[in-house]
């Protein structure tokens, strides 16, 4: 089992930017606390702040008409949510829920495009976060129709576990069937699957990562490409 890490109180994004962006861009922010279920903002309703995750996340969750709710990605202390701001879209397409407490540097939808305007290499940096979601959302959608929900499932506690720093998640069958857009026969399972494997321990919806590599392992490529792609646009040379 790999050991817990504290939880870093900083976002890889800001970061990643030279010393005047990143102060330009704290000293319009403020620090907000993530609270679990609160959403941030509602389907096709205007995108008010930005957020940059610190310590909590954030689910991008697709809603359909007859009700039907699926994560398709997150946004923790690797990303920001408001992205598609850069490109003059003012509402979210997706519901922005909190599904993991903490905190984040918050700005004004305003200010931040000010932010921009001054900022060279912010820009630079979100356009390609940017890439990197696309990529991981078509990515997501094929992966839910083509992949096992076992494989999905190891994906889904692997990209909550780096978010969270943490091998212990708190996550319901219920809560589980919505992300992953399955019933929750199928979530029941695909747990009961990797605990046999001694992958990880799953009791009344708290689980635990027992053996991080064998997960990796057992999840979809999807993981590892998801990875690759950021590490080779956001953390290489700019």
């Amino acid at each position: 089992m790999r050991p817990s890490s504290p939880r870093p109180a900083t976002n890889h994004l800001l970061d990643s930017l030279p010393c005047r962006e990143r102060d330009l861009l704290v000293a319009s922010s403020e620090t907000v606390e993530l609270v679990f279920g609160d959403v941030l903002v509602a389907p096709d309703a205007p995108i008010s702040h930005v957020y940059f995750p610190l310590t909590g996340f954030i689910s991008l969750i697709a809603s359909l008409d007859d009700g039907q709710r699926m994560e398709v990605a997150m946004a923790g202390s690797e990303g920001m949510f408001g992205v598609s701001l850069i490109l003059g879209v003012e509402a979210s397409p997706l519901l922005a829920l909190v599904q993991g407490s903490g905190s984040a540097l918050r700005i004004p939808g305003a200010s931040f495009l000010g932010l921009l305007e001054q900022s060279p290499f912010l820009q630079l940096l979100l356009k390609r976060y940017l890439h990197v979601l696309m990529t991981q959302l078509a990515r997501s959608a094929a992966c839910t129709h083509f992949h096992q929900v076992e494989a999905r499932l190891a994906r889904w506690l692997l990209m909550t576990q780096d978010r969270t720093y943490s091998e212990r998640l708190h996550l319901t069958h219920e809560f589980l069937a919505m992300m992953l857009g399955v019933r929750r026969a199928g979530i029941t399972l695909a747990a009961m699957a990797l605990q046999a494997r001694g992958l990880i321990h799953y009791h009344r919806g708290d689980i635990t990562v027992v053996n991080r590599a064998g997960l990796i392992a057992a999840s979809c490529g999807c993981y590892v490409a998801d990875r690759e792609l950021y590490a080779r646009l956001l953390e290489g040379p700019a």
